[in-house]
């Protein structure tokens, strides 16, 4: 940091004011504030000088608003109180509902949200449970890898694990997650909808340019359009049931802050 100021201030001449704009002064210790502590000189140089013409530009858009704007125009009394409020009830709101939410979701909870809304797990995209592969199409392990990969023993998939580790460049396994199938495209490049149409006896295969062979082999799918595995959903359910919760605390909140200002008089409605 004392680099940093020290850069700083060997920039500008003056030790007090770094810049001007009319009578608005910018102090150097308010532009220190803002550089992050440990930056090279260089880089904490880039930033003040960033830093500084943000500021200038601000206030010359200030002073031509003052002149140019008329004076009901520049009156934003009432858009800053609107937004002091509604800051201030936000953060409350914040501090009464993270005092207060439950964030433990039970199997069960996800499981009856699940069966009561069915319409909401249509799949947009193919799901998959797969494992990838990717290494040298040279490589002497490569069959004996893609062999194991494709087993439903599990000291194969330990063994095709244990090989690709020492020869592979990547290998993953979602045995027992489903997953986007865009999540496994990505690992060969195209869409989800060009790698899938590829996919034959469950495998796909493809070789890039620098004679790498990318390997995926498909255990699982379910289509477009079908209802998404529970499991899958599952994330995405204990966020709309903690969502509903919050939800909830905050409309209870409301309603007895009413109720309470209508019965200590605070709140009264004029006949």
């Amino acid at each position: 940091m004392l680099a940093s100021c020290k850069a700083i201030s060997d920039f500008f001449d003056n030790e007090e004011t770094v810049a001007s704009v009319g009578s608005v002064k910018l102090k150097l210790s308010e532009l220190e504030k803002v550089i992050p502590k440990g930056l090279p000189a260089e880089d904490s140089v880039r930033l003040a000088r960033q830093y500084i013409n943000a500021w200038a530009l601000d206030q010359v858009f200030l002073g031509v608003a003052e002149k140019q704007l008329s004076k009901s125009e520049k009156d934003v009394t009432r858009e800053l109180e609107a937004y002091r409020t509604s800051l201030l009830k936000y953060r409350y709101e914040q501090l009464y509902v993270n005092e207060r939410l439950d964030t433990a979701v039970t199997e069960d909870a996800v499981q009856e949200y699940y069966e009561r809304h069915p319409e909401k797990f249509v799949l947009q995209r193919p799901v998959v449970k797969a494992r990838f592969l990717s290494i040298s199409e040279d490589s002497p392990l490569l069959k004996q890898i893609r062999k194991k990969m494709s087993s439903d023993k599990v000291e194969d998939l330990v063994e095709a694990d244990s090989l690709a580790f020492s020869s592979a460049l990547k290998f993953k396994t979602w045995n027992d997650v489903w997953i986007d199938a865009a999540t496994l495209a990505r690992e060969f490049g195209p869409d989800y909808a060009s790698v899938l149409s590829s996919v034959s006896s469950g495998w796909v295969e493809r070789k890039d340019t620098a004679g790498v062979m990318n390997v995926a082999y498909v255990t699982e799918i379910i289509p477009a359009g079908r209802k998404s595995p529970v499991e899958y959903s599952t994330p995405f359910i204990k966020d709309m049931i903690i969502s509903a919760r919050k939800q909830d605390l905050v409309t209870s909140l409301e309603q007895d802050l009413l109720k309470d200002a209508l019965g200590n008089g605070q709140f009264v409605i004029e006949k």
